[in-house]
């Protein structure tokens, strides 16, 4: 991995904890999601306009299939980890969701999409892994049903990010469609197939607003920015390298949840980001 890749990664993990820590503050449902996702496209429309004017890119029907399909897995993917967020604490269920979607994208990549990691680069994925479960080892054994609704949100969560990571990985590399753009396209769509479910949900949208205001703002930003670093990577890296690169995320959003949100405290966990460190050095 490139230290042009690496960079991008690492940076992205922490806008991307960040991000998941104010939709965690905010545990909204339908109106906070469609918020923000209106808020991201009207924000990044000049952007997005620049792109065209200088790249000039050609988006045939097919290119458009493939924004279109990413902003479905995406709607699904930013439900369920809100509903995760209303049901469990963030140190178990961003964990989960940020460690099951690695391990599944690299795996298919092997599978179906031909690359071939070194064995040091497995192994490092492996340790990503392996630490992901250990942050959560002790809360995994607990019932009830709050925690068993939470792991089954952050596992489906993770499925998902498998899925839209291989899905996008050969958007932007063999489509070659800009970054930056295919994700703008995806964000007004994702508007677009949420807003008839919340035009009877008006009140809620406006209570939104007014009471998580800087929140929505925050996530608004924060969030396409965070995968537009990771796509551009993606672009010149391959998924089996950037998709556990991308878990130090998990470090951070840990720290953030047991000291800022006071969900716990961190023993093991410093264990566990240790051998995280290990396997994104592996990596590279």
């Amino acid at each position: 991995m490139t230290g042009l890749a690496l960079t991008l990664i690492l940076t992205s993990a922490f806008i991307h904890a960040t991000w998941n820590l104010l939709a965690k503050r905010v545990g909204g449902g339908v109106p906070f999601t469609w918020l923000f996702f209106g808020l991201t496209a009207a924000i990044y429309t000049p952007l997005a306009a620049a792109v065209m004017i200088r790249q000039q890119p050609r988006l045939s029907g097919f290119e458009l299939l493939f924004v279109g399909g990413s902003a479905s897995m995406h709607v699904v993917y930013f439900l369920a980890l809100q509903r995760g967020y209303r049901v469990g604490d963030l140190s178990l269920v961003y964990p989960l969701a940020r460690g099951t979607g690695p391990l599944l994208a690299t795996t298919a990549a092997v599978l179906f999409l031909g690359e071939h990691p070194s064995p040091l680069a497995l192994a490092g994925a492996g340790l990503v892994g392996i630490g992901v479960f250990a942050l959560t080892a002790d809360r995994l054994v607990l019932r009830g049903p709050k925690v068993r609704g939470a792991t089954g949100y952050g596992l489906l969560t993770g499925t998902i990010i498998a899925t839209y990571t291989l899905w996008d990985k050969h958007a932007v590399s063999a489509l070659l469609i800009p970054p930056l753009l295919y994700d703008y396209g995806s964000n007004v769509i994702r508007t677009v197939l949420l807003t008839p479910f919340v035009l009877r949900r008006w009140d809620e949208v406006r209570l939104e607003w007014r009471s998580h205001r800087l929140e929505t703002l925050g996530v608004a930003c924060l969030s396409p920015l965070s995968y537009i670093l990771v796509l551009t990577a993606m672009v010149f890296t391959p998924v089996s390298h950037v998709a556990p690169a991308r878990e130090i995320s998990i470090l951070i959003g840990t720290f953030m949840g047991a000291r800022l949100l006071e969900e716990g405290s961190a023993g093991r966990r410093i264990v566990a980001a240790s051998a995280m460190m290990l396997g994104v050095v592996a990596l590279g």
